[in-house]
């Protein structure tokens, strides 16, 4: 059986995913797709708005056959380490290629990009050092490096399905087999388009907005998907009050020693924090183009769940398959696949745990704290079976 990946969010899952896994299947040929799907905190930095457990049902019953998490030490991270976990847990269950949404408005040969950066790394690394405007990111710097390789890349903050692609192309490229890559171009709403058009297929933010205004988002979303947004919802609001605190009470120290935790920065956020009881005016205190909204958010996160560097770097050497949930078909491929997977596949967590699963854990307890009705998401659940 051949096997096509995608890696998401499905936050919420809606009609735009449902047709990306059509379109993986038919495209790629596969007998099976496997949805690598972040749990429950998600690589802008936020709590998902319906819990992982409910939005891996609501893909199984929508066209996936098997859905794995990505844990939180690769889905809390910007696109160069999100697509290196979703990349390598896809390698690990045996998927043949992997397809990817893109908003390039131009026809890319990501696989091309893919080989180039790994045969020349080194001439790029060079290339990066010799950028010294320290007012850019990391990721800025890597952009204006790339474009002068591949000038028609079109980077922007327009395109982050593009980037993405660029990201799970350099990373695949660093396998003996790479996957094939199947970009897969955007239609419909754009990623951050707020309005819901009738007829169309709208964007997870258009979806997430018209939810906190009480709009009705009916055609635009599967009958699981609404019937889990009555039975739960999460969002940063909730968290904030938590967050506030550990601000507050945590020193500078602690501050400190937390993951992306850089620059000094705990000073500013204690700061703010003491002049600030609203969540949004506190980010649009605290970014700046140095720090955007969603690289804070990361970093909010961290200090949520209190996530110290030297965990976040134990965690990346400690992968598992963590299985959510699949169907008739993903079980046979499961089982064809069972000699074969280079990591542990996990069916149940148990009460007594090791460092592969802690910061899941500790992630998933602060989780529930957004909604009481959000039920259990670690001990003792078995995968979803469809």
């Amino acid at each position: 059986m051949k096997a096509c990946g995608v890696i998401v969010e499905y936050n919420p899952f809606h009609n735009g995913h449902q047709y990306h896994v059509q379109q993986a299947r038919a495209r790629s040929g596969a007998d099976v797709v496997i949805a690598c799907m972040s749990g429950n905190f998600l690589q802008r930095g936020e709590p998902a708005i319906i819990d992982k457990w409910l939005r891996a049902e609501a893909a199984l019953k929508n066209g996936v056959d098997i859905v794995v998490e990505l844990p939180i030490c690769w889905s809390l991270q910007a696109a160069d380490y999100f697509a290196r976990g979703g990349v390598k847990l896809l390698q690990a269950i045996g998927c043949d290629s992997l397809c990817f949404g893109t908003d390039s408005d131009k026809a890319f040969d990501y696989q091309q990009f893919g080989s180039f950066v790994q045969e020349n790394q080194a001439m790029i690394n060079k290339e990066y050092q010799l950028l010294q405007d320290e007012k850019l990111s990391y990721p800025q710097k890597m952009n204006q490096v790339y474009a002068r390789f591949f000038p028609e890349l079109g980077l922007s903050e327009e395109t982050p399905n593009h980037i993405l692609g660029l990201a799970y192309a350099k990373e695949n490229a660093a396998y003996a087999h790479p996957m094939r890559l199947i970009p897969l171009p955007r239609i419909g709403a754009g990623y951050n388009e707020r309005n819901l058009a009738q007829g169309m297929l709208a964007s997870g933010t258009g979806i997430r907005e018209g939810v906190s205004r009480g709009q009705d988002i009916s055609a635009f979303v599967p009958q699981e998907t609404q019937e889990a947004l009555r039975r739960e919802y999460a969002d940063w609001s909730q968290l904030w009050p938590y967050l506030r605190y550990r601000l507050l009470s945590a020193g500078t120290e602690e501050l400190g020693s937390l993951y992306q935790m850089t620059e000094g920065l705990e000073h500013r956020l204690k700061e703010v924090a003491k002049q600030t009881a609203d969540y949004q005016q506190f980010v649009q205190r605290v970014k700046s183009k140095r720090y955007t909204w969603t690289r804070l958010q990361r970093l909010f996160c961290c200090v949520l769940l209190n996530i110290k560097e030297t965990e976040m770097h134990t965690a990346w050497q400690q992968d598992q398959l963590r299985l959510l949930g699949f169907t008739a078909t993903g079980r046979r491929y499961l089982s064809q696949q069972k000699k074969k997977l280079v990591l542990p596949l996990i069916s149940r967590v148990g009460k007594a745990q090791d460092m592969q699963q802690e910061l899941t854990l500790r992630a998933d307890e602060i989780y529930r704290l957004t909604d009481p009705r959000i039920p259990e998401q670690a001990i003792g659940r078995i995968p979803i079976r469809i």
